[in-house]
């Protein structure tokens, strides 16, 4: 019997669809924003003239989603679970209910220190090691950004003088599973770092002709060939706060580019990614 990862038609319609669990929201904004911490979401709702427009409910209990207006123009933004799966899923919801492109950014382990030091890291293209974006699209390695998208976020970032590095990303589902064989062989096949939702999220983006996109910061290391924390410091509320304004100014200029095309944003199989 074969399994998702040798699955090549991925056209056919599903059983359960977004719209089935949640509605159509009338004024919804086009723009979105998600991150991975909910003590960042609660300092800035706190901080930041919102209101909540919908809830994401689970078993494990209901996530808020909520607006705020940015420079004239109101932005949604809501808690992201970690994790491919759950953060695909809370994306289909959120998009059934009418959001039109989404900025996700948080937290990875790096890869290459020398390549990724003082940087933000776009990923523009990702390891397949999970097993939410087989049911988006064909069997492949690596699958690719919209590069649309990732030059836009370029583009602001240096607009606003942001040091960054573009490349490849190794989206695993298992934390406690990221070896120092398995960490050394991403680094030289390109990767930068290390997460779990990425490529889980490029997929189901390309697949709903979505605009999306991704950035990340170093949280720990992986490079040494053990684990070392970064430090409690080095990414504070404040820090993260930067993020979220700078991943809300990106969210503008996300919604208002064309869908991607999912022809031309192929997988790594078929259009090669990039290597720095």
């Amino acid at each position: 019997m074969s399994t998702v990862f040798q699955k090549t038609r991925i056209s056919e319609e599903a059983l359960l669809n977004p719209s089935d669990t949640v509605k159509k929201i009338d004024g919804f904004p086009q723009a979105c924003v998600s991150t991975f911490s909910e003590k960042l979401i609660r300092i800035f709702a706190e901080r930041h003239d919102s209101q909540i427009i919908a809830s994401l409910p689970s078993a494990g209990g209901s996530v808020h989603v909520r607006k705020t207006v940015y420079r004239g123009r109101e932005v949604a933004f809501y808690l992201s679970r970690v994790g491919g799966p759950a953060c695909t899923a809370a994306f289909e919801e959120v998009s059934a209910m009418g959001a039109r492109s989404l900025v996700l950014f948080g937290s990875c382990g790096i890869l290459n220190e020398e390549k990724t030091r003082g940087r933000l890291i776009i990923p523009d293209c990702a390891v397949r090691d999970e097993g939410t974006s087989y049911h988006y699209a064909e069997p492949s390695d690596e699958i690719e950004a919209d590069p649309a998208a990732v030059r836009m976020l370029q583009r602001i970032f240096e607009e606003h003088g942001i040091p960054y590095v573009t490349g490849k990303t190794w989206t695993t589902d298992a934390l406690y599973r990221e070896t120092a064989p398995a960490a050394s062989e991403k680094k030289e096949e390109g990767c930068l770092c290390v997460e779990m939702e990425c490529a889980s999220m490029m997929a189901a983006a390309r697949f709903r002709r979505f605009p999306f996109v991704q950035f990340l910061y170093g949280a720990d290391s992986l490079d040494s060939g053990r684990w070392k924390a970064k430090g409690p410091d080095r990414h504070g509320i404040s820090r993260r706060e930067f993020y979220m304004h700078l991943a809300f100014e990106c969210s503008l200029a996300l919604c208002t580019s064309e869908p991607p095309n999912p022809e031309s944003a192929g997988s790594a199989e078929s259009v090669g990614c990039r290597r720095i």
